[in-house]
């Protein structure tokens, strides 16, 4: 892997995203309205919405960016963009992990504006730091991106590249311990959990909320969700086609 070519690679990225007005406002707006709206939700629920948007904001950034990612790469496929940009000096390796670094910035553009508006805006309270949120949350990000990616090499239309989220995302949604703490879930459900990458930046961001200092657990877990996206780039590196048959 060239790092020259990765940092030009995600400055191709940077340029074709900051164009795109509506992506921009998906990536950056949305979030911070979808945690006004749960504000509302929980006025007067003492605690809950703290617990709550703490997570959210781990997981609005993994939800998006695999949105956005596996979208945008079906179409440098089907356009023919990818097969010439294939035939430069550019590896597989270089364009995907450029990607991830040019996502991984929006995500922390998105990140501190979600996070700041939560904090500053609606009221979010929890012991340990801001900043520590916002690294989870470019981390989630970058996870987001990856997976995309990878879902990305086995779709031959957008809309079958939306179909993977209810595939590859719900249910480690449902399982994160979001909706019920993982203590309470059966055996098997449990295993699956522990199985799924989103299960530990869930958990790093409760021990945001509870531990005033960054905690082994949050670093053990930080670890886990950034090997999972290394895995899931390179084997959307060994997956990528040039074209959509």
């Amino acid at each position: 892997m060239s790092p020259r070519i990765t940092v030009a690679t995600a400055g191709r990225v940077l340029r074709q995203l900051r164009h795109d007005r509506r992506t921009v406002a998906l990536l950056i707006a949305v979030p911070a309205l979808l945690l006004a709206l749960l504000r509302f939700m929980y006025d007067g629920s003492d605690g809950t919405f703290d617990r709550i948007a703490l997570i959210m904001l781990g997981v609005f950034p993994f939800v998006i960016m695999f949105l956005v990612t596996s979208i945008a790469m079906l179409r440098e496929r089907t356009t023919g963009t990818l097969e010439r940009l294939l035939t430069t000096p550019l590896g597989k390796i270089d364009l995907l992990f450029g990607y991830g670094l040019a996502f991984g910035l929006a995500a922390a553009l998105q990140g501190a504006v979600a996070t700041g508006a939560a904090y500053w805006l609606l009221g979010l309270e929890t012991t340990g730091s801001a900043g520590l949120v916002v690294l989870i949350a470019v981390v989630n990000a970058v996870l987001g991106v990856a997976l995309g990616l990878f879902c990305s090499a086995f779709a031959r239309t957008e809309f079958q590249a939306v179909q993977f989220l209810p595939v590859v995302v719900v249910p480690q949604l449902l399982l994160c311990g979001l909706f019920v703490p993982r203590a309470q879930m059966a055996g098997w459900l449990s295993g699956v959990s522990d199985a799924l990458p989103l299960t530990y930046a869930v958990e790093a961001l409760t021990q945001v909320g509870v531990s005033a200092e960054p905690t082994t657990t949050m670093w053990q877990d930080l670890a886990v969700v950034t090997g999972a996206a290394v895995i899931a780039l390179v084997l959307a590196a060994a997956t990528l086609r040039r074209r959509t048959g």
